[in-house]
């Protein structure tokens, strides 16, 4: 996720929030408080032979403590109180519970959750993380979610992901969508004479807007993300093209720490019990659920 944007478009970022704030950045602040329509906090009970599976250092804190960076709709943001929100958010406070944990979202930068996991800091990080073998290097990652990348336009322009030489298209800074997925794109279009221009952003919210008011083409997002803009674009963003390069979302802990096993025991609990499933579905999020906790996409032992 991104730690600068362009300033042109700050200005006009700036200039423009009153007038989308309704249409696409109700995800970061709207008057219900901004979690979805009849949404409901799912708070399971402890289940103590998970929460003896939990490493003595978390379990004598007496806190689950993850790093988030939002706006990442509808992974995480904040509502109209500054309170951080969202389905990860959901699915960690349940997490927590199954745990006999409290629950607690730290708002940091995206580019240093992983080194203050770690570091110890905190337990795990919780915002939007794709399990990818690179970060499997330094970090287990307990799976909830597969999803891919998908692209958004605005109406009108002519978009295609699989030809977009020539456009300019907005991500957010260091995920998947501009390293794995735009930048490869670019360096070939670069070869042939007729470059990408990438607008990168601190924040998914903003790289939607540039696509909203027209100074991107297209935005590459994760597709949940993209899908939460389309939702709330009011008609200025749609979808194109089919999402692509499907992979595993995670909770980062670090390498070999028990806590890994600890929250994919909680993690197969709810999705027994069914709450995991209703988490997700009050997000909109029907797609690439899981039947089974995994680690790194492998099964726990013994279950």
């Amino acid at each position: 996720m991104l730690l600068f944007m362009l300033k042109p478009l700050k200005v006009a970022a700036a200039i423009l929030t009153t007038a989308t704030v309704g249409a696409l950045s109700g995800c970061v602040t709207n008057v219900e408080g901004g979690n979805p329509e009849g949404w409901q906090q799912i708070t399971p009970a402890e289940v103590p032979e998970i929460a003896a599976m939990v490493p003595e250092n978390v379990r004598q804190d007496g806190t689950f403590t993850i790093g988030a960076n939002p706006p990442f709709a509808p992974f995480e943001f904040k509502d109209s109180q500054g309170n951080i929100v969202g389905m990860e958010m959901d699915l960690g406070h349940a997490l927590a519970s199954v745990m006999g944990l409290k629950f607690q979202a730290v708002d940091q930068d995206f580019a240093m959750i992983l080194p203050a996991v770690q570091a110890g800091t905190l337990d795990a990080g919780m915002s939007g993380f794709t399990d990818s073998e690179e970060r499997r290097q330094n970090f287990d990652f307990v799976n909830f979610l597969y999803a891919g990348i998908q692209w958004a336009k605005h109406p009108g322009r002519d978009v295609d992901p699989e030809n977009p030489c020539g456009l300019t298209v907005a991500v957010q800074r260091t995920t998947v969508s501009e390293t794995d997925d735009v930048r490869p794109k670019a360096e070939k279009c670069e070869e042939e004479g007729n470059p990408i221009t990438i607008l990168s952003y601190d924040t998914s919210d903003n790289a939607a807007l540039a696509a909203l008011v027209g100074r991107a083409d297209a935005l590459s997002a994760d597709s949940p993300v993209s899908a939460w803009a389309v939702d709330r674009s009011d008609g200025g963003l749609e979808l194109v093209g089919e999402m692509f390069d499907a992979a595993p979302y995670g909770i980062a802990v670090p390498k070999g720490s028990p806590l890994g096993p600890a929250l994919a025991a909680a993690m197969q609990h709810l999705i027994d019990t069914g709450e995991y499933e209703r988490i997700l579905e009050q997000w909109n999020v029907k797609t690439g659920l899981l039947d089974q906790a995994l680690i790194n996409e492998q099964p726990v032992g013994g279950q």
